[in-house]
């Protein structure tokens, strides 16, 4: 549920993924896998797994060591063929969910050697504003708690809304026998993409770097630095609606969020985002949207709202408004472009209306994978593990918008939905000016969709939000973000 967990976060090879993991690709350049993130759910079902086949010869399965070696195996896993793996452990020091990690950890922190293992903790230091004090007790008992369980923090990160005055990073290091260089200030930042230049400003790599014995050559932190001078000191200022289902919880479309502020980066402008409920849209009053100077519809399940989406879709068609759809935005494209161009007035997907006389929106039956391998699904499959994920190549046609924004002609793009256009309707809609411009590697499924006579618009089926970095940021959402910035110029015109 996106209420509870927020965004999934797809990895290039299908991995249903937290959040967290995003920003892992995004700062430090690497693709991530299947094998970058793991639950304890996974591990639990990988034990039982193993005892039901035999792995155990009828043994006692117990939390140590099977379970326990289970999460090695994991951290083993996702480490394989680097240098250096950094593995964070999620929860709170003494719940009794993360336990079984900690003496997983802690029992490679004696396998591997101390040389080799670093332990970092991340604390909690509170403000209390009335008494004018920070508190430390809240850090001392959670690494009294940590070393309870056998683990000495090498570094102590410590979360607070100010800097650690010397003398209580020195009263901290007293009573947690960590070694006073190592008691970091992880203050509140403006932008999440200051922290690498304010830890290294603690030299908490060079920290890093003694203890592991790495041979590195010294930091370089152009890129950020030009990254943050990119951020604030902008040209232009845009205000871009989001009309989705979960705008209660932002971090339901963190990659997004974060993908809009890289094409600031990259287009020297400031990225207002306001989060429109699409459900407020649904009695025709869009009002709202007047101000906007573009507008975006991500993905999304379910029917709630999705009337209200149709609406936004329609008002920046209309309106010559740049538009950009994601997933289920390029599915309410075409289903409003269907009913109010087309004329097939009960245009509709089979998700939401499984009786609609024109199905322009259908579930997939059968999609080739990237590895060349077929895979087929229908109306009984579970809703569960049985999407189209991660990534897929497509063509881009020639003169098209999107071939004109990658500069190319084929990509690699993540995917993850059950439904997609039905190409039964293909020939009808090119016909009435909606162009298909974007196909799956083998021309059978639509991935993206335009609209040539309109000043920018633009719909995709795959997810270009996971793949945006703050040091390049992404094609699509380059030329969303300055669409925006001459339709807003237009207006003031």
């Amino acid at each position: 549920s996106p209420f509870q967990h927020g965004e999934v976060f797809v990895t290039e090879d299908g991995a249903e993924t937290d959040l967290d993991l995003g920003h892992y690709e995004r700062f430090i350049n690497t693709t991530m896998g299947t094998h970058n993130n793991f639950t304890s759910g996974q591990v639990y079902e990988s034990v039982i797994r193993k005892e039901r086949r035999g792995d155990y010869l009828g043994g006692t399965v117990q939390v140590i060591p099977h379970i326990t070696d289970e999460i090695k195996r994991q951290i083993r896993l996702g480490a394989d063929d680097f240098d250096v793996a950094m593995v964070e452990i999620g929860g709170t020091v003494g719940d009794i969910e993360s336990l079984p990690f900690m003496e997983a950890i802690r029992q490679m922190g004696v396998e591997l050697g101390h040389e080799n293992v670093l332990f970092m903790h991340l604390t909690l230091v509170p403000y209390i504003p009335t008494s004018g004090e920070i508190k430390t007790k809240p850090t001392q008992h959670s690494v009294k708690e940590l070393r309870s369980i056998g683990i000495q923090p090498d570094v102590l990160l410590c979360r607070a809304d100010r800097s650690l005055p010397d003398a209580e990073r020195r009263k901290i290091a007293l009573f947690t026998n960590v070694q006073e260089r190592a008691v970091i200030s992880a203050v509140d930042a403006d932008t999440i993409y200051r922290i690498p230049l304010l830890l290294h400003g603690q030299d908490l790599d060079q920290i890093v770097v003694e203890q592991l014995k790495l041979d590195v050559p010294p930091a370089n932190l152009s890129e950020w630095e030009n990254v943050v001078d990119g951020l604030f000191n902008v040209h232009h200022e845009v205000h871009i609606a989001m009309v989705g289902k979960y705008v209660d919880l932002t971090e339901s479309y963190k990659s997004l969020n974060e993908a809009l502020i890289h094409a600031g980066i990259q287009t020297g402008s400031r990225v207002d985002i306001q989060y429109f409920d699409s459900e407020d849209f649904e009695d025709g009053d869009l009002s709202q949207l007047a101000d906007m100077d573009a507008i975006l519809v991500p993905g999304g399940f379910g029917n709630r709202g999705v009337e209200g989406k149709i609406a936004a879709v329609r008002y920046a068609r209309e309106q010559g408004i740049p538009y950009l759809g994601i997933c289920l935005g390029m599915q309410v494209a075409v289903i409003e472009y269907a009913r109010n161009v087309v004329g097939l007035k009960d245009a509709h997907s089979t998700e939401f209306d499984k009786d609609t006389s024109a199905p322009v929106i259908g579930l997939i039956t059968e999609w080739l994978e990237k590895d060349g391998s077929v895979v087929q699904r229908d109306e009984r499959s579970d809703l569960g593990g049985t999407m189209r994920l991660g990534g897929q190549e497509c063509i881009l046609a020639e003169g098209s918008l999107a071939r004109k924004l990658y500069g190319k002609e084929r990509i690699i793009e993540r995917h993850r939905h059950r439904y997609e256009f039905n190409n039964q309707y293909g020939e009808l809609l090119q016909e009435k000016g909606l162009r298909i411009t974007g196909t799956s590697a083998d021309g059978t499924l639509a991935e993206i969709v335009e609209l040539p006579d309109h000043p920018w618009f633009l719909a995709c089926q795959f997810h270009p939000e996971f793949t945006s970095t703050p040091r390049y940021g992404h094609p699509l959402f380059t030329g969303f973000v300055q669409a925006a910035i001459e339709q807003h110029q237009k207006k003031e015109a």
